[in-house]
This record gives C-alpha cells, sequence and structure tokens, in this order.
C-alpha cells in the first residue's frame, strides 16, 4: 500500500503586513560581526583634523564619523564605487544601523572621499594605529617591507615618453635655428639694399642689383659666423645649449624672434619671406615648444607619464602566474606590515623599489616618531644607500642583497669571473683573475643616486687580455677587462649576510611573505581591488589609505572572533 504524500507546509509569508513596533536595528547585527569592530574603533579615534575640516554655516553637515566608518566597512565588503556604497546605505542591514539610517546620496560620498580626505588620510592612518599600539597587536618590533604595482584609472595606450619628448624637442630646436637663419639672412639681404633709405614706393634710393644684395648678405653671415666663433673661444668653459635653445627656453626664444619679426613686418608689410616665417613660427613652432616644455613639466625627471592620470608612470604589470605582463599606467605601493598589520605605506611614480625605501622610512618615522627596531625586506632593496641609511639610523640590517638566495642553495658555485670572488691584494691594491692576470688601479667614479647619496666605485682594469683563453667567458670588451668596486657596499652585504644567517635572521626571513604579502593578497585577490577608481597621487594614496585601514580591522575582527566563527 502507498503511502500519501503529505502536503507541504510553508512558513508564513505575507507581504505588506503591519508592524506593532519599530524595528531596532541593533539587534539584527551580531555582537562579533565585523560592523561593530569598525565603529567601535572609529568611535575611539582622535578625528580633530578631520572634524577642522568643515567650517560653520550653510546646511548641516553629514557627521565625518559617520562617513569614515561607511567607508571602512564598504572596503571590507568590496565595495569602493560611491554610487554602490549609496546603494548599501538603502538596502543592506549593516550599513543602515552604521549610518545611523542616514542616506547621503553618491555624490557626497565621493565628495567626501576625494576632497574632505584629502591631506588627512595619513594622520587619520596614525590615530587608528595608534589604538593598534595600545591594544598590543603591534609592538613595532620587526617592520617587513615590499611593494606592489597597481594599475592607475587611466588609459593603457596614453603614454607620453620622456625620450621621444626630448628627440622631438631636439629636431624642434634645429628647424627653429635653420628659421631663425633664415630671418637673419633676410633682414641682411633687406639692410643691404636699403641702408639708411626707406622703402621704394616713398621715392628713396635706387634699385640694388642681386648680385650686391646676396654678397652684402654673405659678407654679413661671414661676419656673425666669426663673431661667434671668436666667443665662443673666449669662454671655452661654458657648455654649449642645444640648437635653437641659446637664449634660454626654446618657446621663450621664438616668442621674442616673433616679436621681432612682426615689428619688422609692420614697418614693410609686403615681404612675404617675413609674413611666411612669422605665420610657422606661430601656428607652429611656437605651439610645439609649449607643448614639449609642458611635457618636460609634467615628467619632472620621469621616464613616462599618462595622459589621462599625469601622475602615474607606466610600469611593467605582472598579468599572470608566468609573469607575462605589459606596460600600464600605474604607481609602486610600499607596504610595511608587522603581525600582518599595516603598519606604513607610501604611494611612489618610480617602478623600481630601491630608491623608495628611504623615503617611505622617513614618513614612517614621521608618524611614530622612531623607526621599528628590525627592518626585513627582499633583494630589490639591498642598495649601499639603504644599508647607510639603516647604520645611521641604527636599526637592524636584514635587507637582501641581489644573488643572496641563490648563495644558499646547495647546488650554488661562486663565479670565479665576479669582482667579489676574485683575491685582492690591499697592499698592492690589485685583483688577480682567475687567468692569473693583475686587475690594476685606474681611476675613481663618484656618482650621486636619485636621492642625493654620494657613491664611490674604484675602478681596476687589466692591460693583459690579448690571447687569454679565458677572455670568452671573463668580457666582451675589446680592450680587456675592467670591474668596479664599492668596497663599501661589500662591507654593507657582508654585514647583511651574518645578519640574514643568524638564528633571527632565520626567523624574519621565513617570516617575510607570509607577512607583507598577506596584505597584498587580500586586498588585490580578495578583495578585488587591483585598479584605482580615483586620479592623481594625491587622490590614489587617499584609496589605498582607506584600504589599508579596512585590512587592519579585518585584521583586528579575526584576531577577536576568527573568520569561520561568524559570517560578516
Amino acid at each position: 500500500m502507498k503511502r500519501k504524500r503529505a502536503k507541504p507546509v510553508y512558513k508564513e509569508y505575507t507581504l505588506g503586513q503591519i508592524m506593532l513596533l519599530p524595528i531596532n536595528l541593533d539587534e539584527l547585527i551580531p555582537e562579533n560581526h565585523l560592523v561593530r569592530v569598525v565603529n567601535e574603533f572609529v568611535e575611539r579615534m582622535d578625528l580633530a583634523p578631520l572634524e577642522a575640516k568643515y567650517v560653520g554655516g550653510g546646511t548641516s553637515s553629514y557627521h565625518p564619523k559617520m562617513m569614515l566608518k561607511v567607508y571602512l566597512y564598504a572596503y571590507t565588503q568590496k565595495i569602493y564605487s560611491s554610487r554602490r556604497i549609496a546603494k548599501a546605505m538603502r538596502e543592506s542591514v549593516p550599513f543602515m544601523w552604521l549610518s545611523g539610517n542616514n542616506r547621503p546620496d553618491f555624490r557626497t560620498i565621493n565628495y567626501f572621499r576625494g576632497h574632505i580626505l584629502k591631506g588627512l588620510i595619513e594622520e587619520i592612518f596614525v590615530a587608528l594605529l595608534v589604538l593598534l599600539v595600545e591594544e598590543k597587536y603591534i609592538q613595532l618590533e620587526e617592520y617587513f617591507v615590499d611593494g606592489t604595482k597597481l594599475e592607475a584609472n587611466a588609459n593603457k595606450y596614453s603614454f607620453v615618453w620622456a625620450k621621444n619628448t626630448e628627440r622631438y624637442e631636439k629636431q624642434l630646436a634645429e628647424k627653429v635655428k635653420v628659421l631663425f637663419e633664415q630671418i637673419e639672412q633676410i633682414n641682411a639681404a633687406e639692410d643691404a639694399r636699403y641702408r639708411e633709405n626707406d622703402l621704394e614706393e616713398v621715392g628713396e634710393g635706387k634699385p640694388i642689383a642681386k648680385e650686391k644684395v646676396a654678397q652684402r648678405a654673405e659678407e654679413l653671415n661671414e661676419r656673425l659666423k666669426q663673431e661667434g666663433e671668436a666667443g665662443d673661444k673666449d669662454e671655452p668653459e661654458d657648455p654649449q645649449p642645444p640648437p635653437g635653445r641659446e637664449g634660454g627656453a626654446l618657446s621663450k626664444r621664438i616668442e621674442n624672434k616673433l616679436e621681432q619679426v612682426k615689428e619688422s613686418l609692420e614697418q614693410n608689410p609686403g615681404n612675404q619671406a617675413l609674413a611666411k616665417a612669422a605665420q610657422v613660427m606661430e601656428e607652429e613652432y611656437l605651439p610645439r615648444a609649449k607643448k614639449y616644455e609642458e611635457q618636460k613639466r609634467k615628467l619632472a625627471g620621469r621616464n613616462s607619464y599618462s595622459k589621462t592620470d599625469v601622475d602615474a608612470t607606466f610600469m611593467r604589470m605582472k598579468a599572470d602566474a608566468m609573469k607575462n605582463g605589459q606596460l600600464k599606467a600605474g604607481y609602486n605601493i610600499q607596504n610595511g606590515t608587522e603581525n600582518q598589520f599595516v603598519v606604513g605605506f607610501s604611494l611612489h611614480q618610480e617602478a623600481g623599489d630601491t630608491n623608495c625605501l628611504i623615503p617611505h622610512l622617513e614618513k614612517v618615522k614621521s608618524w611614530l616618531g622612531k623607526l621599528p627596531a628590525n627592518i626585513d625586506s627582499d633583494a630589490g632593496y639591498g642598495s649601499e644607500e639603504n644599508y647607510a641609511y639603516l647604520e645611521r639610523e641604527k636599526v637592524g640590517n636584514f635587507l637582501k642583497y641581489p644573488g643572496f638566495d641563490r648563495e644558499q642553495k646547495k647546488r650554488y658555485k661562486p663565479d670565479p669571473f665576479k669582482a667579489e670572488n676574485m683575491p685582492y691584494d690591499p697592499e698592492q691594491d690589485e685583483f688577480t683573475c682567475p687567468n692569473q692576470k693583475r686587475l690594476t688601479y685606474l681611476y675613481t667614479r663618484k656618482e650621486k643616486t636619485k636621492n642625493g647619496y654620494p657613491t664611490e666605485k674604484r675602478i681596476y682594469g687589466c692591460v693583459d687580455c690579448q690571447g687569454c683563453p679565458l677572455q670568452e667567458k671573463c668580457t666582451r670588451a675589446a680592450h680587456g677587462r675592467q670591474i668596479r668596486v664599492s668596497f663599501r657596499l661589500w662591507k654593507y652585504r657582508e654585514q647583511a649576510r651574518e645578519n640574514l644567517l643568524s638564528e633571527e635572521g632565520q626567523r624574519l626571513r621565513s617570516q617575510r611573505g607570509v607577512d607583507v604579502e598577506t596584505v597584498f593578497g587580500r586586498i588585490k585577490e580578495d578583495w578585488g581591488f587591483r585598479r584605482f577608481l580615483l586620479r592623481g597621487l594625491e587622490k590614489v594614496t587617499i584609496e589605498w589609505g582607506l584600504l589599508c585601514m579596512a585590512h587592519n580591522l579585518a585584521k583586528v575582527w579575526s584576531a577577536q572572533y576568527g573568520p569561520r566563527r561568524v559570517s560578516a
């Protein structure tokens, strides 16, 4: 006998039912919810600089604490767009509770991030950092630093390259020089023709043969050339400016010459050659000169910038696991962590990490009043300048140098052709190559880094490389092997090697990848933030600062309740 199928029973579902009492949103938020951690910490933060940004008068403003809470919680929920945040404040219970049922529109939300927080994000970040130190989440004993590149909100084909700008400006300067010479020849021919007389239509003077005009112009050009050569001989120590720029900025030179030509045209409006030259200068050369000078101003020493976001520099981005990438406009982000909490951050317009360490640490020092006890990083930061800085600041040097990881492999064999592996005789001040040839001291080269640090490299060379059976392995130079040696850098590397191979160094090395890479992994992979929304260095710094604060609050929540106990 078949059993009768039971009739399904549904839970009550009635739309539009009337509630007798207004609901308290606080009852809908669990005690261990992430939104409560955000609310608690922001309430305890010193936000006096943020509140001082508001002035009296006019209509009332949304409270800055409420706006900051909403942004930080939104970032932990992977919501970055101001329109989506506004939507969440209308529909999401945690957002409603956090905002006290305030509903600012997306323009107000975006204005708070892009304008109110401008110049304040670092102070707000430090206010959170102070609480983390008080709660013992951060001890400022260890500092793991690393960098990552993040794509700017810019068209990847909107590039301007410094080399192209220099080349085009040089070509323009050559054309300007030729045009200036032609103008001088026109003026000289006119002077030779009329001397002190007025034009023919006035009735003064007689026409002069073309041969005499050409002869006069040739004599004048020869005299000007001789005067220029004489001036060069009088002051040989002065470097020669680029062609067409002997009087300063190229655009200024063109403007001055254009003014002179227009004055000449007022006296002789029928001179077609001068009129054509004035037209070329005014419509073509002058706009191009100003364009190149403006590009050089925006480059400010960089190799490129984007027309869409002028502060962004083109860098090679990692696109997949095989490290196949392409050049995109972006920023180099430097983060320092301890216990997977972000202790310091900075954004740079330079692709390499080496020159970013000192500016980054100086910023952290200004925030905290001191540097953490130990600094640990990968091999991208191991330069003489950075080692000297850590020594000067009296902090632990755990910076790897290029080749350190390779030296730790079991199959590693030192390359005998590298300078650091060649025997050195300090008394004779010379090195000995694998073929027992001497490399003697030649000269010292003094240079300065981008940050202004002076370096000295001693150059040694071998004059007896002809016929050496090891020459192909040793050097490709046709005139013998030369090596550059910085004994100071070698000393710093030896200290770093001892520190890194110590018990403390091994512990820090094993922790560094887990500590700092976790932050990048969460922000870029888990939260999907791979491209800035705003443009300009100041605004993207605000975005990254909010992300770092959101990460720190999420870490506090994880430490208190654990990610598996409740869903945020």
